[in-house]
């Protein structure tokens, strides 16, 4: 017992600092982030030795104090007390007061992503294509399927097109007698290759090995020579001009990673380091990441500021690309203001998490977000893995739905789910298991494709049965029927 006492104290004495931060950004902290300073605290320490103790007692091993650290503690600290037949220090947690974090997650869901669908915790958000606008059916057909929230692009078609598929998600939902929700997600800054030098002649298939060499330029066209076949202008100067030697170029979702070998003159020369075995063809239009470069773009452009007259007539809430810090939500919410004219409810926010940046800055920018309401973030694990590396991923999808369930902040798990079923009409036994995984968010996002129709049933399906299985990291034990 004494071992979990001085735990208990020293996240108390621990989090103070976060606290006294939290407070800056927003006011005093309420219930939510206070729970998150304890755990970012409580996660600073190797439980893991402790934990085994517990165990082999019969009690909590604090493996799902999530949302509710010091409940949790007080709880194992008053059966330990009991164990050794001494007084409890402290008094036993009530259940409203155990549980109180699972319940300011569910309304905060609420709040955000749209009422609880029947039958599963997990809403289902589908990315609409361009024929959505022309098509109220497609819409109605969607949501008849389980779609919870339209997501609308804002980097393609335009404001008239946007304004049909948020008017048609809104009838479907009428004919329904449910609120679909609508998310119009605002572009960004484009980081993208432009134009693209053709492939020197008697390179085979014209395609990027492992080894090779290529040409990033900041302005102008794309230049080739004997050392460096392949080139490409760039959709932002930045990309180039902050580039330095020994920095890393992933291109298309990370089938290419480089090394920049030399700088000069608005020019970067990348060096491949791997590549696929088939290798890879540059092109237009493809996005670059650059994990290790402060490249110090603004997240709001003028594109984005302008289509948010559009947003705010036509959206639940909008998704916000390329966050790092606090004050690029006060940009965002600036312009929102500026726009605002008669709305008359909070404009909800959806964070894209998807450079180091903004996972290292997440609960500043959770803490700077509280004020305003209406707040989720994406795991946007394309682009994050692109950032981060796809080895990295796998334990950060984890760390970053931990950290939102310990400040009440609702999580949609985003890219590549059931990819091969919304194009091919077909699932992979990987992608399968991916999905049944994302029943731990509060919301899972489909991409569009020719069978999304068939994926939106099937994880419709899929997330129920999850649902009685497990509630983020706590097992659901029904009964099992297979034997």
């Amino acid at each position: 017992m004494d071992a979990v006492l001085a735990l208990r104290a020293a996240v108390l004495a621990e989090s103070e600092p976060r606290l006294h931060a939290f407070a800056d950004a927003a006011g005093r902290p309420d219930a939510a982030l206070t729970n998150l300073a304890h755990y970012l605290a409580v996660r600073r320490h190797d439980l893991r030795p402790l934990q085994r103790q517990l165990m082999r007692r019969g009690l909590s091993s604090l493996g799902r104090l999530e949302s509710r650290v010091i409940p949790t503690l007080d709880a194992v600290i008053v059966a330990l007390a009991a164990l050794a037949g001494r007084e409890s220090p402290l008094p036993r947690p009530d259940a409203p007061d155990f549980f109180a974090g699972a319940a300011r997650l569910d309304a905060a869901a609420q709040a955000a992503l749209g009422p609880e669908p029947q039958g599963r915790a997990t809403r289902i958000m589908v990315t609409l294509p361009s024929e959505a606008a022309g098509d109220p059916d497609f819409l109605l057909a969607l949501a008849r399927r389980g779609m919870d929230i339209a997501r609308i692009n804002c980097a393609h078609d335009d404001a008239a097109a946007w304004r049909a598929m948020a008017a048609h998600a809104r009838a479907a939902g009428e004919t329904l007698g449910r609120r679909i929700t609508v998310l119009m997600d605002i572009a960004g800054p484009k980081i993208r290759t432009g134009a693209v030098l053709p492939m020197k002649k008697g390179k085979p298939n014209g395609r990027l090995m492992t080894g090779d060499a290529f040409r990033l330029v900041a302005g102008g066209e794309p230049r080739i020579d004997e050392a460096v076949p392949y080139s490409a202008a760039v959709s932002l100067p930045e990309i180039v001009t902050r580039l330095s030697v020994g920095d890393r170029v992933r291109y298309d979702d990370g089938k290419i990673e480089g090394v920049v070998e030399s700088v000069s003159d608005g020019e970067a020369v990348i060096r491949v380091r791997h590549a696929r075995a088939a290798g890879t063809k540059l092109k237009p239009e493809k996005g670059l990441n650059l994990p290790d470069t402060a490249l110090g773009l603004a997240p709001l452009t003028d594109k984005d500021d302008a289509d948010l007259a559009t947003v705010i007539d036509c959206a639940d809430m909008v998704g916000y690309s390329f966050v790092s810090r606090p004050e690029d939500i006060d940009l965002l919410d600036e312009a929102i203001a500026r726009h605002g004219g008669g709305r008359t409810h909070t404009l909800g926010l959806m964070a894209k998490i998807e450079r180091p940046e903004a996972v290292t800055n997440l609960p500043a920018l959770i803490a700077r977000a509280a004020r305003r309401g209406g707040f989720s973030v994406m795991i946007a694990r394309g682009d994050l893995a692109a950032e981060i590396g796809f080895e990295r991923l796998a334990e950060m999808q984890e760390e970053l739905l931990w950290i939102c369930e310990a400040a009440a902040v609702p999580t949609i798990w985003a890219t590549q789910v059931l990819e091969d079923l919304v194009r091919d009409g077909v699932p992979s036994r990987g992608e399968m298991t991916d999905a049944a995984m994302a029943a731990r968010a509060e919301c899972v996002m489909l991409n569009k494709g020719p069978a999304v129709g068939e994926a939106v049933e099937l994880l419709d399906r899929l997330l129920a049965r999850m649902s009685d299985h497990l509630d983020k990291k706590t097992p659901q034990l029904r009964a099992l029927t297979s034997w």
